[in-house]
């Protein structure tokens, strides 16, 4: 029986990569760079979406979907910045799964977007094992719930590329350990990169915002030479 529920979860995870090729295809193509961020529940994914919709919004075709096994709270606060929001309920599941993000995109008309940023289900177990067709994943962890995530759930922080410190102005409050909680997540991740953000504050947002636009320029360079590799508008000066 153990070996059957291997197997059974090996084909859905194949039939998932296959999924989330497409989606890369096709965000390719769009010119479309896709943020999947992945937290604990309370890490401040939301507050730092309503923050990134709100500053990026004015230079940029932005959006999110949102991951919520009930509700629409998430989404409704994000639609308040002006930005395109789909909402994805998941009802039993854990996580988002490449069909869902394709559902949500289908015949929306908010595309194609310049950054599409998909919040996943608050869980940092299921969602690290879904590829979303995603460009940039990045993985959240707030100063209150300790050094000793990247420990506990090192998979979310391994397949990520970037590591935000969340809620980094109650550090000193809560007695945060800056040190450890780099060593924990280098030591799970040597080369991801690390911000520590405020939302509150502001503390960090330039950072990442600049960090956001510069994965989009470097895509943007990608598809250039991608199609100037084929042959076809190809600027030669």
């Amino acid at each position: 029986m153990k070996l059957r529920v291997v197997e059974i979860q090996q084909s859905i995870l194949r039939k998932n990569d296959d999924l989330a090729g497409a989606l890369r295809e096709r965000f390719a193509a769009s010119e479309t760079l896709v943020v999947n961020l992945l937290s604990s529940p309370g890490s401040g994914k939301t507050t730092l979406l309503e923050a990134t919709l709100g500053r990026l919004g004015a230079d940029y075709r932005v959006g999110a979907l949102v991951g919520d096994q009930a509700t629409r709270n998430d989404a409704d606060r994000l639609a308040r910045s002006g930005a395109p929001v789909r909402q994805i309920t998941t009802a039993a599941e854990c996580r988002l799964d490449a069909d869902m993000v394709g559902n949500a995109l289908v015949d929306w008309a908010a595309l194609p977007l310049e950054i599409l940023f998909i919040e996943n289900v608050g869980n940092l177990i299921c969602p690290a094992e879904y590829d979303l067709g995603e460009d940039l994943r990045v993985v959240l962890t707030a100063v209150t719930e300790g050094e000793d995530k990247p420990l506990k759930y090192p998979l979310a922080f391994n397949t990520s590329h970037v590591a935000l410190i969340t809620k980094i102005d109650l550090a000193d409050a809560v007695g945060f350990d800056r040190a450890a909680s780099h060593a924990a997540i280098r030591s799970v991740h040597p080369n991801i990169e690390i911000l520590e953000i405020a939302c509150r504050t502001g503390a960090g947002l330039d950072a990442w915002n600049a960090l956001l636009e510069a994965r989009l320029r470097a895509k943007l360079q990608k598809s250039a030479y991608r199609t100037c590799y084929a042959g076809t508008d190809c600027d030669t000066d």
